[in-house]
């Protein structure tokens, strides 16, 4: 059963910032409520209220509404119209698909005098021969009823053939009532067979339950989901496909079947979905990513901290969020979603802190390092060090050359461009391999004709 509660009341009063005294539109359709309480207490301002699609089956506790124009009361259980005297300003009032067979009830309304609009539809009063004249004629000051406006000839025959429409309205109103009384009698026996059949299942010989306990146990492990799920399926179809009447009870009786088959499903889905196992077999942390979220996890070498990005939906509440830092990695549960990782080095949790982009929606989780695992500035070698001292020497001089200007300099010793005369010197031309072979100085042979037409050779 759904109760009418303040926190559901400011829920649903979002678009007036949750305040309830100043709450003008109110809407609790759809929400399985059996009664109706608090609302003219906490909501003295309402101008609409909608309640249509639930369980309701009295109207009640509506008399401090004085502003009411708009009551929406369709697809509830309400078999009486009654306890609306109190609100002056009711303007219309929709009962469609109802149980009102009470048509005589609908005189309780001829204290709204702004009363214009009036739905019965899908009512067994609506069936009643005369159902139309007796309430145009019992309610002058309607304008519309069931959709339909109503004419000054309409109302002028209502009102001369009232008293005989009424005589007709109370007989099948009678009846009507005796029919609805043996209704619920036979709901009343229904329910008592169930509970004692569910009795009596009970009521059984012990020794005899006991003895046969052991040899049908194997058995009954093995048939008995198949048994089960068979038995709920039969049950079912036999439910839908036997006839019965429209009545509150049947109605009722719906919505518990439908109530236990929705948890029972709700059940199920909850135990096929297992926790992730966060850790490993040896108790080592496991990286885990069910919301499949981007994220960025770096090391700030300057601020000695680790950051973490965390890719978080952007129009996802905060409050779905909840970040677990601890020294050696970092567990966010978004929504259900495990998102878990390993830290590459140990961090400080006290000292973390968490944030969330306004924009983007990103988490932003910043952790500073251990005392253990602060970096220090990097050690560079001495070589190192004295080839990059003599790199930016050697920068330094050529861009000091090309600021300076260049002169035409006489003096050959002052020259500061390369002389490519002097790329080799005279005694390494003398020493080196490119020096000129000695004149020979053996003796021709004795064969050796000079010939002084051929040029010798070098």
């Amino acid at each position: 059963m759904v109760y009418i509660t303040e926190d559901l009341i400011r829920r649903r009063a979002e678009h007036n910032d949750g305040e309830l005294f100043s709450l003008e539109e109110l809407s609790l359709h759809q929400l399985d409520i059996e009664k109706i309480e608090h609302i003219g207490r906490w909501c003295s301002k309402l101008v609409i209220l909608y309640l249509q699609n639930n369980l309701i089956p009295r109207i009640e506790n509506l008399g401090h509404l004085k502003r009411l124009q708009y009551l929406n009361l369709a697809l509830n259980n309400i078999e009486v119209i009654e306890n609306l005297e109190g609100c002056e300003s009711l303007q219309k009032l929709d009962l469609m698909v109802n149980f009102v067979g009470r048509l005589s009830s609908v005189e309780s309304l001829r204290h709204n005098v702004h009363l214009r609009d009036l739905c019965l539809m899908g009512n067994p009063c609506s069936q009643f021969e005369g159902y139309r004249q007796y309430v145009v004629a019992a309610l002058p000051q309607l304008q519309c009823l069931d959709g339909t406006e109503i004419s000054r000839s309409e109302r002028i025959r209502a009102s001369h053939c009232l008293t005989e429409v009424r005589r007709r309205i109370q007989e099948e109103e009678k009846e009507y009532l005796e029919r609805r009384a043996e209704e619920k009698e036979a709901a009343r026996r229904k329910v008592g067979e169930e509970d004692g059949s569910l009795n009596e299942s009970w009521t059984t010989d012990i020794n005899t339950a006991i003895d046969s306990l052991e040899n049908q146990k194997e058995q009954d492990l093995q048939e008995k989901p198949r048994s089960f799920e068979a038995d709920e399926e039969r049950q079912e179809q036999e439910f839908w496909q036997k006839p019965c009447a429209f009545t509150p009870e049947s109605r009722l009786e719906v919505h518990h079947l439908l109530q236990e088959k929705r948890k029972a499903k709700e059940k199920k889905t909850a135990e096929k979905q297992t926790c992730p196992a966060l850790f490993g077999a040896n108790g080592h942390v496991l990286n885990i990513n069910e919301a499949k979220l981007n994220f960025h996890l770096t090391e700030d070498e300057d601020n000695n901290t680790i950051v973490l990005d965390l890719a978080v939906y952007r129009h996802m509440d905060t409050s779905l969020i909840d970040a677990d830092v601890q020294p050696t990695y970092v567990r966010v549960n978004i929504k259900g979603k495990i998102f878990q990782i390993v830290l590459p080095a140990e961090v400080k949790p006290d000292s973390s802190t968490a944030q969330r982009s306004k924009t983007t929606g990103h988490l932003l989780l910043t952790m500073p390092l251990a005392d253990g695992e602060i970096k220090g500035h990097r050690t560079v070698s001495h070589q190192r060090r004295a080839c990059e001292s003599r790199h930016t020497a050697l920068q330094e001089a050529s861009e000091s050359r090309k600021n300076s200007p260049e002169r035409l300099e006489v003096d050959p010793s002052k020259r500061s461009s390369v002389d490519f005369t002097n790329i080799v010197s005279k005694q390494s031309f003398r020493e080196g391999r490119w020096k000129t072979p000695p004149p020979s100085t053996a003796t021709p042979s004795e064969e050796f004709v000079d010939d002084p037409d051929v040029p010798p050779l070098v």
